[in-house]
C-alpha cells in the first residue's frame, strides 16, 4: 500500500528534508545532502522518488556498486507553478568514491563540495536548461574536466514529460543514453570501477521513477 505524499511527523531528518515511507523504495536505502530545507517523498501514485527543493541537493543511493553496471530511471521535470518548478538541472553521479577509494563522506550538498570526488558526472539541462555536459572528477578542487565533445547545448529538457535515461560503466566505456539515443560516451583509459549512484540537481522539482541498477553482462 502507497502512504500519503508527506508523512513528516513519522520521517524528518537534517537540513529539513521530509521523507514518506514507500512501497518499494525506502529512505534508509538513500543518503540526502542538501543546502536548504526541501522536499524528497517516495512512492506515491507512480512516482518513486520526488525531489522538490529550492538549493543543490544530492540523493545517494547507499550500496556501493561495482562494474560493469547498467543504471536506468524515467525523469520528468515538474512546472505546475511552485516555487521550485524551474526545468533545470537533471543530473547524477555514479561510481562516485573518495580518492582513496572509500565511500564518498557526507557533504553540504554545494555542488563545488563534489569536486574532490572521483567520479562520473552528467548535468542534463544545466545551467538554467541551457547546457549539457558529461565530466570525470578527478578528486581536485575547482577542478571539473571538460572535453569539448562533452559539452552540448542542444539537449534541452521539456516539463511534464517522462525521459528514459542511462548511465553505464562498462570498464573503459562510460556513456549516457537519453530516450534510447546516446548523448555521450567516454573511452576512459583509467576507469572508476565501483563507487556510488546519485541523483542530482538545484534548484527543481522532479518526480522519478523505474529506478533499475543492473549488473551489465
Amino acid at each position: 500500500m502507497r502512504l500519503p505524499l508527506l508523512l513528516c511527523a513519522a520521517f524528518c531528518f537534517g537540513g529539513g528534508v521530509a521523507f514518506a515511507r514507500p512501497a518499494a523504495l525506502h529512505p534508509d536505502d538513500w543518503r540526502i545532502e542538501t543546502e536548504a530545507p526541501a522536499r524528497v517523498t517516495f512512492a506515491h501514485g507512480d512516482i518513486d522518488i520526488e525531489i522538490d527543493t529550492p538549493r543543490g541537493l544530492t540523493l545517494w543511493y547507499r550500496r556501493r556498486l561495482s562494474g560493469p553496471v547498467r543504471i536506468s530511471f524515467d525523469a520528468m521535470s515538474i512546472a505546475d507553478g511552485g516555487p521550485n518548478d524551474t526545468v533545470s538541472d537533471l543530473n547524477a553521479f555514479w561510481m562516485a568514491r573518495e580518492k582513496d577509494g572509500s565511500d564518498p563522506a557526507p557533504r553540504s550538498g554545494r555542488f563545488e563540495d563534489y569536486d574532490t570526488l572521483q567520479t562520473y558526472y552528467v548535468g542534463i539541462g544545466g545551467n538554467r536548461n541551457t547546457t549539457t555536459r558529461l565530466r570525470r572528477y578527478v578528486a581536485t578542487p575547482g577542478v571539473r574536466p571538460l572535453l569539448p565533445e562533452h559539452d552540448r547545448g542542444d539537449a534541452r529538457l521539456l516539463p511534464g514529460r517522462w525521459t528514459h535515461i542511462t548511465l553505464t560503466a562498462d570498464g573503459a566505456t562510460i556513456a549516457v543514453e537519453r530516450g534510447g539515443a546516446r548523448l555521450f560516451t567516454l573511452t576512459d583509459s583509467a576507469p572508476y570501477t565501483s563507487g556510488w549512484f546519485g541523483l542530482r540537481t538545484t534548484w527543481s522539482h522532479w518526480a522519478f521513477r523505474h529506478i533499475s541498477i543492473k549488473a551489465q553482462r
